[in-house]
């Protein structure tokens, strides 16, 4: 399952390269490595502050353990939890949660501004590792510079060299499908030349490791 996983992350980081994002591995070192996105996207801070803790209109379900990007959450608070819910459906049609999957957990929150959560994202869970992402938003005019940072330390059984190229273009085309919520039109091209059909095997539950 981890090399499932492990495959599944790496050809987004090859979908990030084609659709022009640019990846950037800033840091590694022998224990963990940094990545680094930044975009103008057009729209004041607030607006952009608003749609970001909103991770179910914009992050992928590509990196999900259901399949069904609208079971993410996020509470934007210290201790809150970017989380996802494990649903199900019964015969009568009704909604039930099964349980939950917390993806990272807020440890700084200043609205309009910064957001910066801890947490092993996708195959990094199962291993021994920290992530740190932090999601900052600096006004340009009547746009906001966004810039996602995600730093990865600790220990992993993932070759440095092919993980952290890997997790930059997760964590890239994540702040793509950001944008494009703000009519960038090449991330909104790019979402667009994105749309497959998931691999069942990648998405039929939550006995793997998530991409």
């Amino acid at each position: 399952m981890k090399k499932l996983a492990f495959r599944t992350i790496l050809g987004m980081a090859a979908l990030c390269s084609m659709t022009g994002a640019q990846a950037e591995v800033t840091n590694t070192a022998d224990n963990g490595f940094t990545v680094q996105h930044q975009t103008v996207i057009s729209g004041d801070t607030e607006a952009v502050w608003k749609a970001m803790i909103a991770p179910s209109q914009y992050w992928s379900a590509d990196h999900s353990w259901t399949g069904n990007a609208e079971n993410f959450y996020l509470v934007p608070q210290a201790g809150g939890c970017f989380c996802e819910l494990i649903r199900t459906t019964s015969v009568e049609n009704i909604k039930s949660s099964d349980g939950s999957i917390q993806h990272m957990r807020v440890i700084y929150a200043h609205n309009n501004r910064m957001l910066r959560l801890s947490g092993a994202l996708g195959p990094l869970q199962g291993e021994a590792v920290i992530g740190t992402l932090t999601m900052l938003l600096q006004p340009q005019g009547d746009a906001t510079v966004v810039r996602f940072t995600y730093k990865v330390g600790g220990y992993m059984e993932f070759p440095i060299d092919e993980i952290a190229p890997a997790v930059d273009g997760v964590i890239g085309e994540q702040l793509m499908r950001l944008s494009a919520l703000f009519g960038n039109p090449a991330a909104a091209d790019a979402l667009q030349d994105e749309a497959v059909t998931p691999n069942d095997s990648e998405n039929s539950g939550v006995d793997k490791d998530q991409s």
